[in-house]
């Protein structure tokens, strides 16, 4: 039985992979933690779930409980998800972190602290966003500079970081392809007289509304015709689903970093 601990438990996503777990094969949440002074702190976890009572408290330190738990969790902030997956070096624990809004500094302190234990780190654990990842890539390399790039995102109107990192790994993805580099050529904001667009800006483009769990139309354009490709998340259930498969697939790996392409086995370099 792999134990779990969940992060940010008390959130949408830790909640819904606490959920999921539940009702999962082979796997089980042994400790919830939450940020200190967070109302859920000190209940039980399972009664905070509707599942009953676990005899589970929600802790606010993840030292307090990482000696329980085979793996880790992480779906809270940038910030908290380095200083975890600090700690879980330190203590060799396996790692899965689903933050995004990292920034160059903090993913290169990242890739110092996986030397010392196996993390699995991606802007999106569903599988079908991962696929598509892979296929833009293909359908980049293929199409070449004839045609130009678009990506529209939505999310809802609490999500902080802004474009997504989804969109953001879509275009690096993208850009690689086309050797273009995305610090000079993405567009984030049209606005006035801009003029005509140049042939090698990759645009990214922002939606805030409502709940949206979360959207993304890639779009591939020349004269006479556009190739589109969307993917639409209609709950986070396929988030969490895929978080407790890069958990199972992550506590047999060598110490470093991975992805969500490692984990489903569609890295080809």
């Amino acid at each position: 039985m792999i134990k779990a601990i969940v992060m940010g438990a008390g959130g949408r996503m830790g909640g819904r992979i606490s959920s999921l777990i539940a009702v999962s094969e082979g796997v089980e949440v042994v400790a919830g933690v939450e940020k200190k002074g967070h109302p859920v702190v000190g209940k039980d976890l399972g009664e905070m779930l509707g599942l009953g009572k676990s005899g589970k408290t929600i802790v606010d330190d993840l030292k307090k409980v990482i000696d329980s738990g085979d793996v880790i969790i992480d779906f809270t902030h940038h910030e908290s998800s380095l200083q975890n997956l600090e700690l879980a070096a330190k203590k060799g624990k396996p790692i899965v972190i689903g933050t995004t809004g990292f920034t160059a500094e903090e993913l290169k302190k990242a890739r110092m602290f996986a030397k010392k234990t196996s993390c699995v780190l991606a802007p999106n654990m569903s599988v079908g966003v991962n696929v598509m990842f892979k296929v833009l890539e293909n359908v980049a390399t293929i199409l070449g500079n004839d045609y130009d790039v678009e990506i529209v995102e939505a999310h809802h109107n609490l999500k902080k970081d802004a474009p997504s990192g989804t969109a953001m790994k879509m275009a690096q993805i993208i850009a690689a392809a086309l050797d273009r580099n995305l610090d000079k050529e993405g567009i984030y904001t049209r606005k006035g007289m801009i003029g005509e667009r140049s042939k090698t800006e990759i645009g990214i483009q922002t939606i805030r509304g409502g709940d949206i769990v979360g959207e993304h139309n890639v779009m591939f354009v020349t004269n006479g015709e556009r190739l589109e490709f969307i993917h639409r998340a209609h709950n986070r259930d396929n988030f969490a689903r895929g978080a407790i498969r890069a958990a199972r697939w992550v506590i047999n790996q060598k110490n470093g970093l991975y992805d969500m392409q490692d984990v489903l086995g569609l890295r080809t370099t």
